[in-house]
């Protein structure tokens, strides 16, 4: 049974940076597609950056202010997130999948869920 535990959220002043770790136990041998969603306050969750053998996917709202990484091993992923911004305020979850990536920020094709971390980004 897959299992994924986040770390790293907080609260940061706007423009500052914060990095969330993501650690993933249980995976199996073959291809695994891994990432980062956020819900917002009165929002849907929505995909932030995935990652798998061969791509990387941003959402447009974090391209070029947030990198998401993964280790040797394939269990952990990471995400620095920089200049932040308020609206960036928000739940943050590891998600995983048994299949490649193709390019999918759609929470609901994400059937492995950690229990989230919180980001609070203040003015």
């Amino acid at each position: 049974q897959v299992q994924l535990v986040e770390s790293g959220g907080g609260s940061v002043q706007s423009t500052g940076s914060l990095t969330l770790s993501c650690t993933a136990s249980g995976l199996t041998g073959g291809t695994y597609c891994l990432g980062w969603f956020r819900q917002r306050p009165g929002k849907e969750r929505e995909g932030v950056a995935i990652i798998d053998d061969i791509s990387i996917t941003y959402a447009d709202s974090v391209k070029d202010r947030f990198v998401i990484s993964r280790d040797r091993a394939k269990t952990t992923i990471s995400l620095q997130m920089n200049n932040l911004e308020i609206e960036d305020t928000a739940m943050y979850y590891c998600a995983a999948k048994a299949s490649w990536c193709l390019g999918s920020l759609l929470s609901r094709n994400y059937n492995i869920w950690g229990q989230g971390t919180h980001v609070a980004v203040s003015s």
